[in-house]
């Protein structure tokens, strides 16, 4: 009996001994192996959504500051990757325990990795392809640095959980996105826009184009998410197997010979990004490398860009030289480090992009710019505007805070940036004569220590652009309209907005300072969308009423109604009375809307405007947002004395977006105006 309690204690303890050195042996690939395709229905089954960050929601680019890199042991990639990326930041080193982090400490010791700059954490994992199953970093609307978690489309638990193990780590909040996914099929610019294969669809069957669209809009911030077809031709389908974004406006896309079959698949994408506008508002610059694959591994675009390091796979074949040139072509003052395998095998789609993941630095001093690039019509002065915000809370240094500009490639000049409101600046680089090439890049440094160029590089890369002849512009007569009358008041009073030149101008916007008590039409309406093209000798009528809205407070109402080109904002200054709206009041004829109301309100599908006249009259509905713009209006015939009911959904001809508006309400002789809520 005591011999059968042995045994069975032995078994006890060999039992996981053995499934433990059986799951070793089983070699995971890149891509699913038999057993794993068998149990794809597992992939997403015990994943956990959230709601969305708190918007706007932006995600952070491969191409931003990256606190730190993450990667996995047993390794995927050689020591001398992770010696070189330690001199500049933290190294993240994923192991299952004490035992094997105390094995690599040593490892990393005897190879001379920086130690000041490693940093460890424990947990679980099935593979080192970090960047396919690692986490996804983005800000939400109050400036913090998070992560949105996805479902890893493999049937790799551990792996899957990894996201969830570092939003832990920084202490940092998760958010859930119930879309599978892969890091190695996803790029971003961080502002916005995004690209991945059609594998995105393939693997998301349950959902339509613009359900995917939604999700990447709502948790990451992707307003415009470019789903391409992939060239390659291989199982894997991951986009960063044939391209990489650079930059905001540069973008790297693989090149084979002429004579291949997938060639014309190659230049469509090329040929598409060269088509496309970037979030700079101008097209991308395409660069190429050559990468014909097959029996040549040539994995350039699986590259690694980590803070001001860029880090090619090399492979020994004849090709590699003119990858690097690329590189340093594309991205000036980056220092471009080729890295050999080591031993670990680079493949066409498997290589150092796919087994390192940079850690957004959660405390980055992060700056939005929209630059001024290409052809720029001279002005008295070019202003510059950025939103500056330290992630890390911390102060920025007003003395920090600067534009560096440069004439014709002569030596860099700096003016200030000022502060205007919140996190926005602005600064000035003088006017230059027609001709000349500008380039310039910003700078901010905060007490957190952090320091930020915008472009990230700085001089050596910086934002151009030439100074060409300035455009003519528009007129606006009168430049002021004063109420003297009430009849001005019930009639309104107009200005004229004329294109008097030889060339096409585009309105950009209109907007005033307040909504009440002015509202203001435009003839011809409706202008739909801005900008708004005026051909020569085109004009528009602008019609400022004054609506018997809102409490009279002060003696004299004013405001401003802007009128923005592409080179000028034009002010139509207005001023009222209020003694005199009192008066229109008092000498209205008798009301012939006796009452009206909107309910429910907030309004939903079904809410109803009820109104009662006193006698038989024609009524008109018109509707208008905050910046008096009308945005719907309704003829709603001759309606007889008493009570009458329509749908507001019905009431206008367009669809009412999210937000507060005015429903004005008209006879010939009176005016109702009731205020309106629309929460979605």
């Amino acid at each position: 009996m005591k011999n059968y309690k042995l045994l069975l204690l032995l078994l006890i303890f060999l039992i996981p001994v053995y499934f433990s050195q059986a799951q070793q042996t089983t070699k995971l690939t890149h891509h699913m192996t038999p057993e794993e395709e068998l149990r794809k229905d597992e992939i997403g089954r015990d994943f956990y959504p959230t709601l969305p960050p708190a918007g706007p929601v932006r995600m952070v680019a491969e191409f931003e500051h990256m606190q730190s890199v993450l990667i996995r042991y047993p390794f995927g990639i050689p020591m001398s990757l992770i010696k070189e990326m330690s001199e500049d930041c933290t190294v993240l080193t994923i192991v299952a325990n004490q035992s094997q982090e105390n094995t690599v400490h040593n490892q990393y010791q005897s190879y001379g990795v920086n130690m000041d700059n490693v940093e460890f954490m424990h947990a679980p994992s099935d593979s080192y392809w970090t960047r396919d199953y690692g986490p996804w970093y983005v800000v939400n609307g109050n400036h913090e640095v998070g992560i949105s978690n996805f479902p890893y489309n493999r049937p790799r638990p551990n792996d899957n959980d990894i996201p969830i193990e570092v939003a832990g780590y920084l202490d940092i909040q998760l958010f859930g996105m119930d879309l599978i996914q892969t890091g190695g099929n996803y790029m971003c610019d961080g502002m916005g826009i995004a690209a991945s294969s059609d594998l995105v669809v393939e693997e998301n069957p349950q959902l339509s184009v613009s359900q995917i669209n939604n999700k990447v809009y709502n948790y990451l911030g992707i307003h415009t998410y470019h789903i391409l077809p992939d060239p390659l031709g291989e199982y894997i389908k991951h986009i960063d197997c044939w391209s990489k974004f650079l930059d905001v406006d540069k973008v790297l896309i693989g090149q084979v010979p002429a004579g291949d079959p997938r060639y014309s698949d190659f230049e469509y994408v090329a040929d598409y990004f060269e088509q496309s506008i970037s979030s700079y508002g101008v097209p991308y610059e395409v660069f190429r490398v050559f990468t014909p694959g097959g029996s040549q591994v040539t994995p350039y675009t699986n590259s690694l860009i980590l803070n001001k390091k860029v880090f090619v796979p090399l492979t020994g074949n004849s090709n590699d030289q003119a990858a690097i040139q690329v590189y340093e072509q594309a991205m000036p003052g980056y220092e471009v480090i080729g890295v050999y395998d080591g031993g670990y095998g680079w493949q066409n789609t498997d290589a150092l992009h796919c087994r390192t993941r940079g850690v957004a630095d959660v405390g980055m001093l992060y700056m939005y710019h929209m630059p001024l690039l290409g052809d720029v019509h001279q002005e008295d002065n070019f202003t510059l505007t950025a939103d500056i915000i330290p992630y890390s809370n911390e102060p920025v240094y007003p003395d920090s805070l600067k534009v560096f500009y440069q004439v014709d490639g002569g030596t860099f000049t700096s003016v200030p940036l000022f502060h205007q409101e919140d996190y926005t600046y602005t600064g000035s680089i003088p006017s230059q004569p027609v001709g000349s090439e500008v380039a310039y890049y910003l700078h901010a440094a905060d007490e957190s220590g952090r320091s930020k160029n915008h472009p990230y590089i700085g001089a050596p890369d910086p934002h151009v652009f030439n100074v060409i002849y300035p455009i003519p512009d528009i007129t606006v007569e009168p430049d002021s309209l004063v109420f003297t009358e009430v009849i001005q008041c019930l009639e309104g009073l107009s200005t004229v907005v004329s294109n008097e030149s030889d060339s096409n101008i585009y309105i950009s916007h209109i907007n005033q300072n307040g909504a009440d008590p002015f509202i203001w039409d435009i003839y011809p309406w409706p202008i739909n969308t801005f900008p708004y093209l005026m051909e020569p000798g085109d004009s528009l009528t602008l019609n400022v009423i004054i609506g018997l809205i809102g409490e009279l407070t002060t003696n004299f109402l004013q405001d401003t109604i802007f009128i923005e080109t592409e080179n000028k904002t034009h002010e139509v200054f207005i001023m009222v009375d209020s003694a005199l709206i009192a008066s229109a009041i008092n000498e209205l004829p008798q009301q012939e809307i006796a009452s009206a109301t909107i309910y429910p309100n907030p309004v939903n599908a079904g809410s109803k405007v009820l109104l009662e006249l006193k006698k038989t009259s024609r009524v008109n509905a018109a509707l208008y947002d905050l910046n008096g713009r009308k945005t719907g209006m309704k003829d709603l015939g001759k309606l007889q004395q008493g009570t009458h009911s329509f749908l507001l959904k019905e009431m206008f001809s367009t669809e009412i977006e999210k937000g507060i508006y005015i429903v004005r309400l008209m006879t010939d002789s009176n005016t109702i105006e009731k205020k309106i809520v629309v929460l979605d």
